[in-house]
């Protein structure tokens, strides 16, 4: 690795989704923007392409089960704009970019409300297995009741009680990857007298019997991969999500338009680690950024008032609705929105706008449109390379943030924008790296590769691997879950009895 300063190096991720537009509605529109290519494979293949030749640590996808019907109470502006429906399932993204690069990660949106940890569990050993351990889980609990409706319930479950299933959901899931296989039960031993694949005696059934999940024999389907557990991933801010995150987040993804608001999530994201009883500074923290970079300040600038101009007013409107449940359709374009009464959502929501960005004097619903036009709920950074670096040191000194996700504007254009120009001067200021590390050699359970003279070469037995999603965080050689994880408990290690399980 590169040298870096400031005893850290930053981590990047691209931030993207399998729709158009993703964070900028309406943008599709633009002649150069290729979103509207998500459903193609050559789109996610020259995307990983991209990313790897940057340098970048990863890919983010979000995803979501509903539309955003809140808006006029029907879908309809979103299907206009393309704002985030239609969606692509991301899962099946990722064997096609794994396939054509070797340490870029990809951290996967999947929620714990609507698949069951069973099946869940086997998709996520699967892609850990096929990329080589370069995979992450985002754990979301569901925000939208359009997407409750597809699964024969009215509205999502209250929100608390989304957590609490998804704990008992995280209990299940690490009992299967962690607990249901010792790290030596795969042996392939081909020498025996009865040649022995797994050795049964170390292989378990989980017998898991619970509230929200009242049976699950196990064992796994899948027998372990390189990370077992994939990297848990976490935006919640809300004070249940805070503790989840704490017990289980090791990268937790934040948004604020400004970094001192920022700084308040860090630090409460910080804390409950510390109280889940984990080491504060293991948990990396990103903020989300749309970039908009040039040659100059001034073509930045005028690149930003076009992109501006081919935003849409009803699919920012109709995202602000899905993520707050706040229909803005019934007020005037100049009603001033925090003239409500106290105690109205829609107060409340608009007013913690105002607090990030005071240079807006009367808040309508224009104008919360236009916040989130271009880069959704994060702040853009307009200029420069060298203006935007800048922007985004400040970032990392005033909000004590670990790194930052990037979102979009024109798709592939801002990440072109982001390779050949921000992270060249990023290299040249010592903040990431300028190649990936080397990996550690191959586990003592990976397969022996003996093989009888004449073989056939290849299929899979020659394997070079990369950097896990793990790794990339912690440092080589660092593929598990740390031990100061709460995951870790579950850990059926090599020559060991199995721990206990509740």
């Amino acid at each position: 690795m590169g040298s870096v300063q400031d005893d850290k190096r930053w981590i990047l991720y691209a931030f993207a989704m399998g729709c158009s537009g993703h964070q900028s509605p309406g943008l599709f529109s633009l002649p150069e923007d290729k979103s509207v290519y998500h459903n193609k494979l050559s789109y996610w293949t020259d995307l990983a392409k991209l990313l790897e030749k940057g340098k970048l640590e990863g890919v983010f996808l979000a995803d979501v089960w509903g539309g955003y019907d809140v808006y006029q109470g029907k879908l309809d502006p979103a299907l206009s704009s393309g704002s985030q429906f239609p969606v692509i399932d991301p899962l099946l993204t990722i064997s096609g970019m794994a396939a054509v690069t070797k340490n870029l990660s990809f951290g996967i949106t999947a929620t714990t409300s609507y698949e069951h940890p069973y099946a869940l569990a086997r998709r996520f050993s699967t892609l850990d297995h096929l990329t080589n351990g370069r995979v992450g889980w985002n754990v979301v609990t569901g925000y939208l009741d359009s997407a409750a409706r597809q699964f024969g319930a009215k509205n999502q479950e209250l929100h608390a009680k989304r957590y609490e299933v998804a704990h008992e959901y995280m209990d299940v899931f690490y009992k299967l990857t962690e607990s249901s296989w010792a790290d030596d039960a795969v042996v392939h031993d081909i020498k025996a007298k009865k040649p022995v694949y797994t050795r049964p005696e170390r292989v378990r059934q989980i017998d898991h019997k619970g509230h929200y999940f009242p049976s699950v024999p196990g064992p796994h389907i899948c027998e372990p991969s390189l990370q077992r557990t994939p990297v848990i991933f976490q935006a919640g801010s809300s004070g249940p999500g805070l503790a989840f995150a704490g017990k289980h987040a090791e990268v937790i993804f934040i948004a604020a338009h400004r970094p001192d608001v920022a700084r308040a999530r860090v630090d409460a994201a910080r804390k409950a680690a510390q109280e889940a009883g984990r080491d504060p500074k293991t948990v990396k923290v990103l903020a989300l950024l749309a970039p908009i970079i040039a040659e100059t300040d001034e073509e930045a600038q005028k690149r930003h008032d076009y992109l501006f101009e081919h935003g849409s007013e009803d699919g920012a409107l109709a995202l602000f609705g899905g993520w707050t449940g706040i229909d803005l359709s019934p007020y005037g374009d100049d009603e001033e929105l925090r003239n409500l009464p106290e105690g109205n959502a829609i107060k409340s929501a608009v007013e913690g706008f105002a607090r990030q960005d005071p240079k807006v004097q009367k808040w309508t619903k224009r104008e919360v449109a236009n916040l989130i036009k271009l880069g959704g709920l994060g702040p853009v950074l307009v200029g420069s390379a060298k203006s935007v670096a800048d922007q985004l040191e400040s970032w990392i000194k005033d909000a004590g943030v670990d790194g930052f996700n990037f979102a979009y504007t024109a798709f592939p254009n801002t990440f072109v924008e982001i390779v050949e120009l921000l992270v060249p001067e990023l290299q040249k200021r010592g903040h990431v790296w300028g190649d990936y590390e080397k990996p550690a050699p191959a586990p003592s359970d990976w397969p022996s590769n003996k093989k009888p003279e004449g073989a056939v070469k290849g299929f899979g037995e020659d394997e070079v691997l990369g950097l896990t999603t793990r790794e990339k965080l912690y440092g080589v050689g660092q593929r598990r879950l740390r031990d100061d994880h709460y995951g870790s408990t579950f850990r059926w290690r090599a020559g060991q009895e199995p721990p206990k399980l509740n």
